[in-house]
């Protein structure tokens, strides 16, 4: 499912992203697959794990980037 980060607390690990059907999702920071620092306003990728947003994988920057900055 696609979505974007709409609030993300740092010092807790927690944010909340709104999906591309309308419905808020939390996530936690280890559910965060290619970490960056800029979260709030990115757009992302996830599963669903029950009500909570897995996996989450953020789609900006290079095509490396979302796979951790694999260096070659």
């Amino acid at each position: 499912m696609y979505g974007e980060i709409k609030k993300y607390r740092r010092d807790i690990g927690i944010g909340v992203i709104i999906a591309e059907n309308g419905r808020s999702y939390r996530f936690e920071r280890n559910s965060i697959l290619n970490r960056r620092d800029d979260l709030e306003g990115q757009e992302v990728y996830f599963d669903l794990g029950g009500s909570k947003a897995r996996e989450v994988i953020v789609l900006a920057g290079s095509p490396w980037a979302a796979f951790g900055g694999i260096g070659l």
